[in-house]
């Protein structure tokens, strides 16, 4: 009985040491479990056994491990893929030097990062966040006026692709997307009138109509602390994240477009934040935690979305992070911003030493930026337009008067 009693013993000690839980207190009180239950040649024996177990299996799973990590947690030599091959361009932001000042700016460039263009050219207010028309031919995106926290405001605003032609959608809102026939765009209202770079600083979801420049709330009123919302190509469903709302918190929710069903994909086993859908929307991807991008796929049946066949697409070292991933126009590539743990994810966060990725769906991924100045929120041009802007033009400005 004493025996088993401290082979037990010893299969639990030996799983938390393997996790790394143990502590010197619960070494302490284990090893005077077994001298009070057993005569001391068997907890001699015991303690000699267990210690030796552990170190040889501790050892043989920090090699394997450590050998799995080797190969994904740095990006490929750009060598190895002819990024030319490539037909999208993408768009990003970047805090960069504009006319002697420094400020967020909306570049585009080739997948190769040839033919670099500044869309916005501003050097008094700041262009961030921005997500292409599904026809290629717009960008939607905020933009924060104002020098002071007092009179700073965050907006949301679409141009023409070559950057001209600017409107003002709203005012204090935030985190836009693109409906799928590219006729309304989604944003998110503010949740404080004053100015707070905080992500999910939002209280309801908002449809813009960009005919009638109407604006109409979604029929679910909780949506409340959402952020990174992006409209499935089929029109029926979002998906979001939240955080600090009442009943979710930290989850990647699908909702629904035209009602008020909402399903938490953790059931599926989706967490993390940021996700996207593919262009025929079978497929999602998200970023699981600050080193892990995943991509699922995306079903829908009688009792509501599904996720399935999760695998894991990009890894990186912890002192590092991945974000902002999105599926290509053609879903063979995601694109996503990595650089050191210290940068900040969030809209308007410097992140000094960020630039932007490709990955296939392999696992092997490519840095296609080198320049470091704070590269995030990228964003694929459809191919059918890909507008080849070779210089800056002037960028007009309109109110939306709504």
């Amino acid at each position: 009985m004493n025996i088993l009693t401290g082979i037990n013993v010893k299969k639990t000690l030996y799983s938390h040491l393997q996790g790394r839980k143990v502590t010197n207190e619960q070494s302490g009180k284990w090893l005077n479990y077994l001298c009070i239950s057993m005569p001391s040649y068997v907890c001699a024996f015991m303690v000699f056994y267990s210690l030796l177990s552990f170190s040889m299996n501790a050892d043989s799973a920090y090699g394997q491990a450590a050998a799995e990590n080797k190969s994904e947690q740095i990006p490929s030599p750009s060598s190895e893929i002819n990024l030319k091959d490539i037909p999208n361009r993408i768009v990003y932001e970047s805090y960069r030097r504009t006319e002697g000042r420094s400020n967020w700016e909306i570049i585009m460039n080739d997948a190769n990062d040839s033919n670099q263009v500044n869309l916005t050219k501003t050097p008094d207010i700041d262009e961030m966040y921005p997500h292409v028309s599904p026809d290629g031919s717009k960008i939607c995106f905020v933009v924060d006026e104002g020098t002071t926290r007092r009179n700073k405001v965050r907006s949301v605003y679409y141009m023409n692709i070559d950057g001209t032609n600017r409107v003002e959608v709203a005012r204090n809102a935030r985190q836009p997307c693109w409906s799928p026939d590219g006729k309304k765009i989604a944003y998110l209202r503010g949740e404080y009138e004053r100015y707070n770079q905080s992500e999910y600083a939002t209280a309801g979801l908002v449809i813009y109509d960009l005919e009638t420049r109407k604006h109409q709330n979604h029929p679910n009123p909780n949506l409340i602390h959402m952020y990174a919302i992006c409209w499935s190509p089929d029109g029926n469903w979002f998906l979001g994240v939240v955080k600090g709302n009442s009943e979710y918190s930290d989850a990647i929710l699908a909702f629904d477009a035209n009602g008020t069903g909402v399903f938490d994909l953790a059931a599926w086993g989706v967490k993390g934040c940021r996700p996207d859908f593919s262009r025929d929307g079978k497929q999602i991807t998200w970023g699981e935690t600050d080193w892990d991008l995943c991509i699922g796929d995306f079903n829908i049946g009688q009792q509501g979305p599904s996720v399935s066949n999760i695998r894991k697409v990009v890894n990186c070292r912890q002192n590092m992070k991945v974000y902002h991933v999105d599926f290509s126009p053609d879903s063979k590539y995601i694109i996503f911003s990595y650089g050191s743990s210290e940068g900040g994810q969030q809209v308007g966060g410097l992140a000094n030493g960020w630039d932007i990725c490709i990955a296939d769906l392999t696992g092997k991924w490519y840095k296609i930026t080198n320049d470091g100045r704070h590269n995030k929120e990228p964003d694929w041009i459809p191919v059918t337009l890909n507008s080849k802007t070779e210089t800056d033009k002037p960028v007009s400005v309109q109110a939306d008067s709504s």
